[in-house]
């Protein structure tokens, strides 16, 4: 009896030692599997993170995009025009999926016209001002907070078609009468001059702004070719009333009897006296005078200035700016119907004498260098 206690005593702290390392060994366990929970925790916060981070490619664009805004100061005052909130989030003037940065092509042309604009010796070609006559030529789409300056002869009619359709007076542009289209008392199309002038501040400062230029040259034969040769819209006071006031002031050969030409057409507008048969034709100015008579583009800024010549890309850009462009649709441009032909150019001058060319590109000169077309040298040397 007396050898079975020290055994006994020998045996339990063996049997607490293995208990403890029993004990211990679980507990390892417990902080190795609390441990792998943590691991697989931050990864599954981590891969959410990442899976939010690369489906929201509009929300990445858009801060990429701010960069190259804050990069070029000059480009984001205008692009500012536009009405972009500073937290970057498109307004209801943009789709879901539109840009915050215009394509290189819109910005170049909007500095262009600022650094056309600050030129002082191209002040009296390049400035107007706001006049009535000037927002008679702006039409108002207040449900889409839209302003579109006529430009005539560079595809208005179009334009006048888009924007009738968004103010709801017709539900489709096929289902829009051509009567209908320059009646304005039908069209449904209101003038930024019928506003107040308050009213009038508040759109200019707000709202999307976009007109169309095309070759100034070119323009002006087809508004020659419009008024006074084929006439398709029976317009008789063209041929009638201010071809004969034209014949009668720029018609060197006095006993030519044949209709106006071209050339009584082109003395007529480079004369620097022509304001005072202005007066007498009214409004009906309005398919030959300059861009900037017709817009103001040195007083009010404008968000997108659109090329005749690049329409194909330009519409669907413009309609797509604005916020429209899942409401309406551009009418189809026929082929090769906006390519510059210099052939035709070349035709129509032919006739005209260096020195009436000449003062021509004296007038229109402030329409060639704000929208970039090249100097029509082979006409003037």
């Amino acid at each position: 009896m007396r050898n079975a206690h020290p055994q006994g005593s020998a045996q339990a702290p063996a049997g607490r030692i293995a208990e403890w390392l029993i004990l211990d060994n679980m507990h390892h366990q417990w902080l190795l599997l609390a441990a792998c929970f943590w691991v697989i925790f931050m990864f599954m916060v981590a891969s959410k993170f990442i899976t939010l981070t690369f489906k929201d490619p509009d929300a990445y664009s858009a801060r990429q995009e701010f960069l190259f805004l804050t990069a070029m100061p000059d480009a984001g005052r205008s692009l500012g025009e536009k009405r972009f909130p500073e937290e970057l989030k498109p307004t209801g003037k943009m789709a879901s999926g539109s840009r915050l940065v215009q394509p290189l092509v819109y910005v170049q042309r909007l500095e262009l016209i600022r650094n056309v604009c600050g030129e002082e010796a191209l002040r009296n070609l390049s400035h107007t001002a706001v006049s009535r006559f000037v927002l008679d030529r702006i039409f108002v789409c207040d449900k889409h907070k839209i302003l579109f300056c006529q430009t005539p002869k560079v595809g208005n009619t179009q334009w006048k078609k888009v924007l009738i359709v968004l103010n709801g007076a017709f539900p489709s542009i096929e289902e829009i009468p051509e009567n209908v289209v320059h009646d304005h008392e039908k069209n449904g199309l209101p003038r930024l001059s019928s506003f107040s002038d308050a009213e009038i501040q508040k759109r200019l400062k707000t709202y999307f702004k976009f007109f169309i230029v095309r070759d100034p040259f070119e323009r002006l034969i087809s508004a020659f070719k419009d008024k006074f040769v084929h006439n398709p819209r029976f317009e008789p006071w063209y041929r009638h009333e201010i071809a004969p006031g034209i014949i009668r002031k720029y018609r060197r050969n006095r006993t030519e009897t044949r209709g106006i030409q071209f050339e009584d057409f082109v003395r007529y507008l480079g004369d620097p006296n022509h304001r005072w048969l202005d007066l007498q034709f009214g409004d009906h100015i309005i398919h030959w005078v300059t861009y900037v008579e017709l817009c103001a583009p040195c007083e009010i800024k404008y968000s997108v200035i659109g090329h005749h010549e690049t329409l194909e890309d330009d519409a669907p850009y413009i309609l797509r700016e604005a916020g429209i462009d899942h409401l309406v649709s551009y009418p189809t441009i026929p082929p090769g119907i906006t390519v510059y032909n210099r052939t035709k150019v070349e035709r129509y001058f032919l006739g005209v004498s260096k020195r009436d060319i000449r003062r021509l590109y004296a007038r229109f000169e402030g329409d060639f260098r704000l929208f970039g077309y090249q100097k029509p040298d082979f006409l003037l040397n």
